[in-house]
């Protein structure tokens, strides 16, 4: 049986574990390290969904997380993060869903974030969620490529998967 995407709500307790999530998702010069992720995760307005892949009668296994924040009626992903064994699984989407139901409970009616312009995969994922492009940063990442800012909108409505 394939495993399947579990998502639980984190604590701000979990840095130690997040930041090693990190540094297995992205390239070293882009990793939070864990005074970082403290910092982030003692922002107000923070919710962070923890993502791991499992089959029934096995214990599940960390594979990603999703950190987000609600101002008002609008939300931001700081970031998100699936580790190279757990790509392509579904864990990603189920990050970015569990985490429009989130901040659409805590009355948001949109939903932004950055994503590299060269992160193929992940413009792919985001563009498969509902998000559109709204803006561009120039030379925003410290590799020199352009961040993507992307909206998926609701006002009105539930968050429902496009």
């Amino acid at each position: 049986m394939a495993a399947r995407p579990v998502i639980v709500a984190g604590g701000r307790h979990a840095g130690t574990l997040l930041a090693a999530l990190h540094r297995a998702a992205f390239p070293p010069a882009e990793c939070w390290d864990e005074a970082a992720m403290a910092a982030v995760l003692a922002m107000p307005g923070v919710l962070v969904g923890l993502g791991s892949l499992g089959t029934p009668g096995e214990e599940p296994v960390p594979g990603g997380f999703v950190i987000g924040r609600v101002a008002a009626d609008e939300a931001e992903i700081l970031t998100l993060a699936v580790t190279g064994e757990a790509r392509r699984r579904g864990l990603g989407r189920a990050l970015l869903d569990w985490m429009a139901d989130q901040v659409a409970a805590h009355g948001a009616e949109r939903l932004i974030l950055e994503v590299s312009a060269g992160n193929d995969a992940a413009r792919a994922l985001y563009r498969g969620a509902g998000f559109t492009e709204i803006g561009r940063r120039r030379a925003y990442y410290p590799d020199g490529s352009d961040a993507l800012v992307l909206e998926r909108a609701w006002v009105g409505q539930e968050p429902a998967a496009p």
